[in-house]
């Protein structure tokens, strides 16, 4: 028996059952894009073997740790490294059994449906993962890897993958992207520019950060002119490897449009460490405003992804480091926050700003009335917590009234865990073809428009949303 039901995410009605298996068909085979994650691009770089199924499926996989921390399991227990020195599990095959030992902790959830796909899809396995069955995956996984049509570049393809964005940090050197290039391999894998750590007061050693972009741009990033100059350098640099697109993973919307004497200030004081909470904030805001201003220049597409409180917990950011899966969303406001900056450019032809949110409340408040006016703006599809059949769902019911689907940006997987990419797309594919079906029975779209929007929510939205 399959893991997965064929039908999987489709109406339960048979007549809008059998439209939506039928949109389905029409767009299942397309390419994939992906313009939007963070797999380590050394992968490709190097084209190595993937070490073994706790490296592949679990540790990268930050979704899969959080559940199992709610129930008790030590990240350390999951392989996750230390940041403090202390012991961590360092045999996969432990891993591997205590993630097997607790998968029915996922019943229900998106990550269930990503994990048996791959399962089924990818390694041909039909029976369900349980500490019954760990050893048994385990050795078959484990042989796959050692196959060569199951290094990262195979994959790539095997995926059906047309293009991927990597999201690196200003001061990265890209040399990974740079080894692809010398390669000459034809998988299409492009960088994106996350400036944060060069951005915000608050990121660990904010003054060094900007120093070493200085270094690297041979501007002088001590004064507030250096500072933007050696922003524009670095971007030109991202373009040179394909970026088509910023990203800003700030903890607010805010956005400032300061005059260049105050902004100047509050950069000096950023540097010497003396900004306060809400300073930093402002400082961030402002920006935000200065990377659109340059997106008009440049012609880089902004992606910014506010609203989540990183790092909750202070112990596991001591024991572990950043981005742990102690994330979690927050209340967010775009009309208020976002004004200094639509106010400055929002109407400028050329600039595209793509808006996501981890406050569901916003979409159809906010954000929906938003990119349904404003030309600059598109709206991100659910993100993070919301990527899932009921988030997907949520989303398009909230805001397709308002801003339609052509104000929207298609989907992007927004992962680290490789091998869940074509799962993710799966069912943002078996999603959005539900919610279609819903709107033809329902007599709000004809049946042959419905073909047309689900080829532009797979495919066409997002390469036109990144400028690719």
């Amino acid at each position: 028996m399959p893991l997965t039901d064929p039908d999987r995410l489709f109406p339960v009605d048979q007549r809008l059952r059998d439209m939506a298996r039928a949109f389905y068909e029409s767009v299942r085979d397309l390419p994939i894009i992906s313009p939007h994650g963070h797999c380590d691009p050394r992968w490709f770089a190097e084209n190595n073997r993937f070490p073994n199924p706790a490296e592949l499926l679990v540790i990268p996989d930050h979704y899969l740790f959080r559940m199992l921390a709610s129930q008790g399991v030590a990240l350390s227990d999951l392989g996750i490294p230390r940041a403090d020195g202390g012991d961590a599990q360092s045999d996969p095959r432990a891993i591997w059994h205590c993630f097997a030992a607790h998968y029915h902790l996922f019943r229900g959830t998106p990550s269930a449906l990503w994990l048996d796909h791959t399962f089924e899809h990818l390694f041909g396995l039909e029976e369900v993962l349980s500490a019954e069955t760990a050893d048994a995956y385990y050795d078959h996984i484990d042989s796959c890897l050692q196959r060569d049509d199951f290094r990262p570049r195979a994959l790539f393809e095997h995926f059906n993958v047309e293009l991927l964005a990597t999201t690196d940090a200003a001061t990265d050197d890209l040399r990974w992207h740079q080894q692809m290039r010398d390669s000459g391999w034809s998988g299409r894998i492009i960088t994106t520019y996350r400036p944060d750590a060069v951005i915000d007061p608050d990121f660990q050693g904010f003054a060094a950060n900007v120093a070493r972009l200085g270094e690297m741009t041979g501007e002088d990033t001590a004064s507030w002119d250096g500072y933007l100059a050696a922003h524009r350098s670095r971007r030109e640099y991202f373009k040179s490897f394909g970026a088509t697109a910023t990203d800003h993973g700030h903890a607010s919307a805010r956005t400032a449009d300061l005059s260049r004497h105050e902004a100047e200030a509050l950069f000096q004081k950023a540097l010497k460490g003396g900004c306060t909470l809400q300073e930093a904030d402002l400082f961030r805001g402002q920006m935000l405003t200065e990377m659109a201003r340059m997106s008009l220049d440049d012609g880089l597409v902004m992606q910014i992804h506010p609203g989540s409180h990183r790092n909750h917990n202070e112990a596991i950011l001591a024991w572990h480091g950043r981005d742990m899966g102690f994330d979690i969303p927050g209340r967010t406001d775009y009309v208020d926050e976002l004004k200094p900056l639509l106010n400055a450019v929002g109407l400028e032809p050329g600039l595209q700003i793509i808006l996501f949110t981890l406050d569901e409340t916003a979409y159809g408040r906010e954000l929906a009335p938003l990119a349904g006016v404003y030309p600059a703006l598109r709206l991100g599809p659910p993100w993070w917590f919301f990527d899932s059949f009921e988030g997907i769902r949520k989303f398009r019911e909230a805001v397709t009234e308002t801003c339609g689907f052509y104000n929207t940006a298609g989907f992007n997987d927004d992962t680290r865990a490789f091998c869940s990419i074509p799962a993710r797309h799966d069912v943002a594919r078996r999603s959005d073809c539900a919610y279609l079906a819903n709107l033809v029975g329902t007599g709000r779209l004809r049946e042959s428009e419905a073909f047309e929007v689900a080829r532009e929510l797979t495919y066409n939205l997002a390469k036109q949303a990144y400028n690719l």
